[in-house]
Order: structure tokens, then C-alpha cells, then sequence
């Protein structure tokens, strides 16, 4: 399963024009405190991702004390097609906005690693469109949603290789992971397992989680 991702991380291509995505249904969670919305990276195995969605909300739980927490693992192809990130942009905003009708008290934390991360940023208005497997935006969370958002933790994000990251109303609630000499975050980087070790940053990214909320 290593030698799996890191073949998936070295052979990953940029983004490309993608045509209109339909989402599928989103299927509602309970009405928790906190919906853990988490996108896996490619090919990543896993409940929400074994490298970074399932340690981050086991960590989240344990942070968290107190508040009941649910998640959803962003329903997309994870894979090197032209439109996975898109259809996993449109899955995610259709999960929030069915969510935040649903429940309106709950408030969200967003996950994202690797392509993950794409499907993230581009939820939240920046463009993953140029970075390893990214995509133009077709979804964006609608603005009576943004102050649900409590936290947004992305890791080994695509589109820090092409000079770009997160600005706007969720900056002060993102933190963004790139270990160093990573490929997909870094621009020259050349340590494909670097890519893989963000499970280590799962307290840290709970501990910023939980400053937020």
C-alpha cells in the first residue's frame, strides 16, 4: 500500500478544464455538534483516510471533549481522472448545505489531504485549477454557510506548489500543512515519502481545531 501512494504521488498530473459536475445525493448526518467533513488523497485507503481523516478526528475526539462530533468522508473518486477533484468539490458543498438546513446549530471542520485539499480549496472559493490533480471550481459554500465553518486543515496541498493558498474570510480559520521537500506542496521538492507522514500533524491540526471553535 506504500509503494501504491508513492507511485500515485509521482505520477499525478496537473488539473484540467473540467466540464459541469453532478453530485450525488448527500446523505444527512445526526445533528452533532461538529460535522467532521473530511476529502481522502488519491487512492488513499482508509474510513475518512488512513493518513490524515482518520487520525484527525480520532484526534478531534480527544480535543473536542464534551461536544459530540460526526463525520463524512467527501463521496469522489480519490483517482487520477480529469474530473475526481471536481466531483469531490460538488460533493462537499452539497453535504454542507444539506447539513447546515438540517441542523442549523452544527458547525463544520473541513479536512483535506493531497487532492483532498483541492476539493477543499476549492469549496471554500480558491482554485485548485494548475496544481497536481486539481480542477476548477464548480461548487463554492454559499456565504450563510461560511461562519459554520469553524476550522479548515489541509495537508500536502497541491496548490502551495503553484504559489498559492488560502485567503479570504477562511484564512484565520486554516492551517496548512507541507512538510518539507514535499512534491505536491512544494515547488522542487523531491521526497515522495514526505507525502505520506502527515499523520503526525493530526494533534497539531486538533489543537488549531479546537482554538477555533
Amino acid at each position: 500500500m506504500r509503494i501504491r501512494l508513492c507511485l500515485a504521488a509521482l505520477s499525478l498530473v496537473g488539473g484540467a478544464t473540467v466540464a459541469t459536475v453532478t453530485a450525488p445525493s448527500a446523505t444527512a448526518a445526526a445533528c452533532s455538534d461538529f460535522d467532521v467533513v473530511a476529502a481522502r488523497g488519491t487512492f488513499e485507503p482508509g474510513t475518512l483516510g488512513f493518513i490524515v481523516g482518520d487520525p484527525v478526528f480520532s484526534a478531534l475526539q480527544r480535543k473536542l471533549t464534551g461536544r459530540n462530533l460526526s463525520s463524512y468522508k467527501v463521496n469522489y473518486p480519490a483517482d487520477l481522472s480529469l474530473t475526481s477533484a471536481a466531483q469531490g468539490n460538488a460533493d462537499l458543498v452539497n453535504h454542507v448545505k444539506s447539513q447546515a438546513s438540517t441542523c442549523p446549530s452544527q458547525r463544520f471542520i473541513l479536512v483535506g489531504y493531497s487532492q483532498g485539499a483541492n476539493v477543499v480549496d476549492n469549496s471554500i472559493g480558491i482554485s485548485s485549477a494548475g496544481a497536481v490533480v486539481g480542477s476548477p471550481i464548480v461548487a463554492t459554500l454559499p456565504a450563510a454557510v461560511e461562519p459554520k465553518v469553524a476550522a479548515v486543515l489541509l495537508f500536502g496541498n497541491p496548490i502551495r506548489a503553484i504559489g498559492k493558498s488560502v485567503t479570504g474570510p477562511y484564512q484565520s480559520r486554516t492551517i496548512d500543512f507541507c512538510a518539507k521537500s514535499d512534491p505536491v506542496c512544494e515547488a522542487g521538492g523531491n521526497d515522495t515519502l514526505a507525502h505520506l507522514g502527515y499523520t503526525a500533524d493530526a494533534d497539531a491540526a486538533a489543537t488549531f481545531a479546537a482554538s477555533k471553535v
